[in-house]
């Protein structure tokens, strides 16, 4: 199948193309800063909005940009090129918000559509990584409410963020669900705020809770938490599988260039042949998995198999995260001694990349939901082509 970008959609590539160079210009001061003070924050915040690139996975009625999948993927394959994951200033609220109640709406998610409120996910707990039904968290009941305990881990961005979405088990009985806990409540604090491997623009904190909340605050209906975040594993794979391609296209470029012009022994880099092989594979990774993410994309927006899309969304982000690395990782060779600084791209480029075989489900597990798949409903979903 090939996706044949419509002229508006051209367009929309090329406004992201636009916002993405804008943003660019911060990556240094971000690495060396370990994030933007809140002056280039503001400016960047008011270049989301000036490019209509906030909240592009949200309806048009409640002020988001309302694309299909497909055009997600067009936004994020840009995003993905910049470094220090700076493409998290481009706000994309979870999807999870859309179970919210008109009142949940508009104190949570419209605002969060229009960049006057953040909110952090929180899920992955010490003993629950890769299996988050296994999460500690409770949701005990009050008279007033539910106190919620527990503790959870890598919460990206819950440092900038106005509320959590938090995964709990609401007790007795256990059932999943989640809540909209605001984070200057009493009871929400930082236990610790890691340091990690890649310059994040933000921060992924530890909190902990012991907090009351009100029965406002449930988030859909006790007993949907798990499928709701399912859900937003599902689009967040297939956007990092995006982001994938952008930085391992940033990387070949970037690589390629170097080869055609550094000489060493009288003759340029891109005259070796073992040079000439990795610059090959990288560009037939890129290309497959451009092609493979931007069909399943298209596939999605028109599929209505909930299984086969989360095995589909399993299959892109396995194949773009790993190729993403090998790519990345011989541009660094190719550029040598440079490769391996940290105002060259594609050393940022390589931190970057490496946590995208981890979060939202490591490869060992999309490997195990593509295999599940497989032997539940046989290779005819996974690869039968998409035009009949």
């Amino acid at each position: 199948m090939t996706v044949d970008l419509s002229e508006e959609q051209l367009a929309l590539r090329a406004r992201a193309r636009g916002l993405v160079e804008t943003i660019a210009r911060y990556e240094l001061t971000c690495e060396r800063q370990h994030g933007l003070d809140a002056e280039d924050l503001a400016f960047l915040k008011g270049a989301v909005l000036e490019a209509r690139l906030n909240a592009v996975n949200m309806p048009r009625r409640l002020g988001g940009q309302g694309l299909s999948v497909l055009e997600q993927v067009v936004v994020e394959e840009q995003l993905g090129r910049l470094t220090n994951s700076l493409w998290a200033v481009v706000w994309r609220p979870a999807n999870a918000l859309l179970a919210a109640s008109p009142e949940q709406e508009e104190a949570y998610l419209v605002p969060a559509i229009a960049g006057r409120r953040r909110g952090a996910v929180a899920v992955s707990e010490a003993g629950a990584g890769s299996d988050p039904s296994a999460i500690a968290t409770v949701a005990v009941p009050t008279g007033s409410g539910y106190r919620l305990r527990g503790e959870k881990w890598f919460v990206t961005s819950a440092d900038v963020a106005d509320f959590l979405i938090v995964l709990a088990r609401v007790q007795p009985e256990g059932a999943f669900a989640l809540f909209l806990v605001d984070k200057d409540l009493a009871g929400v604090s930082f236990r610790e705020v890691p340091e990690f491997m890649h310059t994040y623009v933000f921060e992924h904190p530890t909190i902990t809770l012991d907090v009351e909340v009100s029965p406002t605050a449930l988030l859909g209906a006790i007993g949907e938490g798990y499928e709701l975040i399912r859900s937003w594993f599902v689009e967040e794979r297939v956007m990092i599988a995006a982001r994938c391609v952008g930085a391992a296209t940033r990387a070949l470029e970037r690589a390629t260039t170097w080869a055609h012009e550094r000489v060493q022994f009288g003759r340029r880099l891109a005259d070796n042949q073992m040079v000439q092989a990795m610059l090959a594979d990288s560009t037939v990774d890129v290309a497959l998995c451009r092609s493979l993410v931007y069909d399943v994309a298209g596939e999605i927006d028109s599929a209505s198999d909930r299984k086969l899309v989360h095995a589909k969304a399993a299959m892109v982000k396995l194949a773009a995260s790993e190729a993403a690395g090998r790519v990345v990782d011989r541009a660094v060779q190719i550029f040598g001694g440079r490769g391996y600084r940290r105002d060259f791209a594609v050393e940022r480029l390589y931190r970057d990349v490496r946590v995208d075989r981890i979060w939202e489900g490591t490869s060992e597990m999309q490997r195990l939901i593509i295999a599940n798949h497989l032997a539940k409903r046989g290779l005819d979903g996974l690869l039968a082509p998409p035009w009949g």
